[in-house]
């Protein structure tokens, strides 16, 4: 680990600085793309995707866990919102609050995937459960089972359709390696579970087997607009890979241009960044004011002497994400929408 990073780790840095680097990285990073790229996009794509069709769907599901998703769920509590949406927000006007810009994402993509009540709807990858329930909430009459690696979300998740009595919502916790979907369904959503994905062309084929003649899939994932790349843990120096995004990906905009499956794109948007980084923002706002409250729980998790420690890697986190979006107005990374039918 480089001096740097280590002081950054330990809270000697302060934020700007911390912004200042990591600017500095996005920078030399989008840089090199285009440079590997040479103008010829296409053919580079090409490549990243054939190099997924050797993988197993998900890498190391283990570790996603470990570092995102077995954190307390109080953690996130304080954190996020109050329909704990992991994941971008979407901000209508300016001065737009978290839990307003949650549920205009929660809103925009219902509208997208094309939502009606009693719809048969699966959700993969459900995090705390933000669009779980919004959907047993909204569309009363729709049976939703939401498929999770976490059995700390599947329990929250349990928790609260327990208590607002939505008797149209089931969890299920599975390895997307081991996943073998059974039933048929109208709406298959995911929300930013594809980028911790590899071998995407084989997940998709698993749920082509459940899903009717008339059935669309909707994909939520952040991306570049023109580039894909894996995080990969090379050195030390790839701090994301390796405490945030194990075995993950950056996916480009354009991939449905390569990928071989048997749907067809009906429908794309790409979400300027700039919502991604105000969402960034804002649990950093959060994780700052609510440090007294949150220390025990880390605490409680990475041990004493390493609570420090992570309360300012998830910081480093955040304003890596925040910078990262927000680069170029937002113009080169954001979110993604796909709406893919037979």
């Amino acid at each position: 680990m480089s001096f740097a990073i280590e002081l950054a780790e330990l809270g000697f840095f302060p934020d700007q600085i911390i912004r200042y680097g990591v600017h500095g990285l996005v920078k030399e990073r989008l840089e090199e793309s285009n440079e590997l790229a040479s103008g010829n996009h296409a053919t580079v794509l090409e490549r990243f995707v054939d190099s997924l069709r050797d993988a197993p769907i998900a890498e190391v599901p283990n570790l996603a866990n470990d570092q995102h998703y077995e954190v307390p769920a109080n953690f996130f509590g304080h954190v996020l919102g109050k329909h704990r949406k992991y994941s971008s927000c979407y901000y209508e006007n300016p001065q737009d609050s978290l839990d307003q810009a949650e549920a205009a994402m929660l809103r925009l993509t219902c509208e997208r995937a094309q939502i009606e009540d009693g719809m048969r709807i699966l959700e993969l990858g459900c995090g705390w459960g933000s669009l779980s329930l919004w959907l047993a909430e909204q569309y009363p009459n729709a049976n939703i089972l939401s498929v999770s690696n976490s059995t700390s979300q599947k329990a929250w998740i349990d928790a609260q359709a327990e208590d607002r009595g939505l008797g149209n919502l089931q969890v299920q916790t599975c390895d997307m390696n081991n996943f073998e979907p059974e039933g048929e369904y109208d709406r298959v959503i995911s929300v930013e579970m594809f980028e911790h994905m590899k071998n995407w062309e084989l997940l998709i084929s698993k749920l082509d087997r459940v899903t009717s003649s008339e059935a669309k899939r909707f994909l939520h994932v952040f991306s570049h607009r023109i580039h894909a790349y894996h995080f990969v843990k090379e050195n030390d120096d790839e701090w994301m890979a390796r405490h945030f995004f194990s075995g993950g990906m950056m996916p480009s905009h354009q991939i449905f241009d390569r990928l071989q499956v048997p749907l067809q794109l009906d429908s794309s948007w790409f979400v300027n960044g700039t919502h991604y980084q105000r969402t960034s923002d804002h649990w950093l706002e959060n994780l700052n004011r609510q440090k007294s409250e949150i220390m025990p729980i880390l605490e409680s998790t990475y041990g004493y002497r390493e609570a420090r420690r992570w309360f300012h890697r998830w910081r480093i986190f955040f304003i890596a994400c925040s910078e990262l979006f927000g680069y170029q107005n937002g113009e080169q990374w954001g979110v993604s929408h796909f709406l893919l039918r037979k």
